[in-house]
C-alpha cells in the first residue's frame, strides 16, 4: 500500500476511474452529460487553484521569512516551481471549465455582459473575479516568479522589485476570492 499511496499519478488514475465508475454506476439517477462532467471537472480544478492560493498566503510566504537562509532552496527550488505549475494550470482549467459550463448552459453572454437578472448576473460577477484572478496568475505572478525563483536569470534588485508586485498580486487574488466563492456558490445556476 505504501508504493501504491507513494505514487501520485497512479493515485490520481485510480480516484479518475473511480469518480468515471461512480458517474456511470449512478447515470440513472444522476445527470451525467457534458455539463455535469465539467461542474466536477470545474470543482476539483477550482479547488486545486484557490487551495494553493491560500496554501501560498496562509502559509507559504509568512513562513518563509522565518526558514534559515540554508533551507530556503528547498522551498525556492523544489517546492515552489511544483505549487507554481500546478497554481496557474488549475487556474486556467477552472476558468476554461467555468466557460464551458456557462455556454453549454446557455447562460454565458448574459453572464459575461451583466444582461442577465439575478443570478445570472451573480455567477456574471464570479466569472469576471475569476478571469481577473487568472490574468494576476498568468500575467504577474507567474512571470515575477519565475526571476524569484530563479527559473529565469534576474538580478538581486529585479528580484527586489518583483516580489512586492508578485505579492500585491497574490493578495488581490485573496480579497477577489472571497466575492468570487460566495458569487459561485450562491447563484445555483443549472
Amino acid at each position: 500500500m505504501a508504493k501504491f499511496f507513494g505514487n501520485l499519478h497512479l493515485v490520481l488514475v485510480v480516484g479518475l476511474i473511480a469518480a468515471v465508475a461512480v458517474m456511470l454506476h449512478w447515470a440513472g439517477s444522476a445527470t451525467l452529460d457534458v455539463n455535469s462532467v465539467f461542474r466536477w471537472l470545474h470543482v476539483f480544478f477550482g479547488i486545486l487553484w484557490i487551495g494553493l492560493l491560500y496554501y501560498l498566503n496562509f502559509v507559504q510566504v509568512p513562513t518563509m521569512p522565518t526558514v534559515p537562509d540554508e533551507l530556503k532552496k528547498g522551498v525556492t527550488g523544489y517546492i515552489a516551481p511544483k505549487v507554481f505549475f500546478f497554481f496557474r494550470w488549475s487556474a486556467l482549467l477552472t476558468v476554461v471549465t467555468g466557460l464551458v459550463i456557462a455556454f453549454v448552459n446557455g447562460y454565458g453572454h448574459q453572464a459575461m455582459t451583466f444582461s442577465g437578472e439575478g443570478n445570472v448576473n451573480l455567477i456574471g460577477l464570479g466569472m469576471w473575479l475569476a478571469l481577473i484572478m487568472a490574468f494576476n496568475v498568468w500575467f504577474i505572478i507567474w512571470p515575477a516568479q519565475k526571476k524569484i525563483l530563479g527559473i529565469v536569470e534576474a538580478t538581486a534588485e529585479e528580484k527586489a522589485k518583483l516580489a512586492p508586485r508578485a505579492l500585491m498580486a497574490s493578495r488581490t487574488n485573496l480579497l477577489l476570492s472571497l466575492p468570487m466563492l460566495y458569487a459561485m456558490v450562491s447563484a445555483n445556476l443549472g
